[in-house]
């Protein structure tokens, strides 16, 4: 994006790319692997299978990030022609808002989907999640978002093998943000 050719970003293009990948890139992040950890310990057999086979780490951040991803709706999108969806009327130039945890708790997309499965891409491809959206809107960061969950939730397992959560799952605070799913803290006891 950034080597000389045509269609070159200009300076202005340059920065804002960067600090979108850099803010809002890394507290989706961060909220991600926090969502994780919690999801995995709350989940002990799927953390389980994820200890026994680590090979599952890029199918377990793919259904973390369906399940519990840190971003429950996209920016607003604005209709270009009049259209009907479903039974609602939609005029050119009205805004939608996508809920992005809503279509990906849809059991026309994905079976069982309130059910935590981190094999779930393997034993039935075909549903991918919109949690980094879709299309021309996907985010660009989604490689690296994924790498760093991976990451990060293996050298956690890594160094802390049975870390537990110290309070009751329910007790788990989420800040009220419309825009973010994520925790205000995430209390652990890394060792038993």
């Amino acid at each position: 994006m950034l080597a000389p050719n045509e269609d070159s970003l200009t300076p202005t293009e340059t920065v804002a790319l960067v600090l979108n990948l850099v803010f809002a890139g890394h507290a989706t992040t961060v909220n991600l692997i926090a969502n994780g950890v919690a999801a995995l310990l709350t989940h002990p057999d799927q953390l389980a299978l994820l200890r026994d086979d680590p090979t599952l780490a890029p199918d377990a951040a793919d259904e973390l990030m369906r399940w519990c991803g840190p971003t429950p709706r996209a920016l607003p999108r604005y209709a270009t022609e009049d259209l009907d969806l479903g039974e609602c009327p939609i005029r050119q130039g009205e805004a939608v808002l996508p809920v992005l945890a809503a279509a990906d708790r849809d059991p026309r997309a994905h079976p069982d989907p309130d059910r935590l499965d981190i094999t779930r891409a393997r034993t039935r491809p075909g549903s991918p999640h919109v949690g980094f959206g879709h299309g021309a809107h996907r985010c660009v960061g989604d490689r690296l978002a994924l790498q760093e969950a991976q990451i990060a939730w293996t050298a956690l397992w890594d160094r802390f093998p049975e870390p537990t959560l110290a309070i009751a799952p329910q007790e788990l605070v989420r800040e009220a943000h419309p825009n973010s799913w994520k925790l205000t803290a995430l209390p652990v006891h890394l060792h038993p």
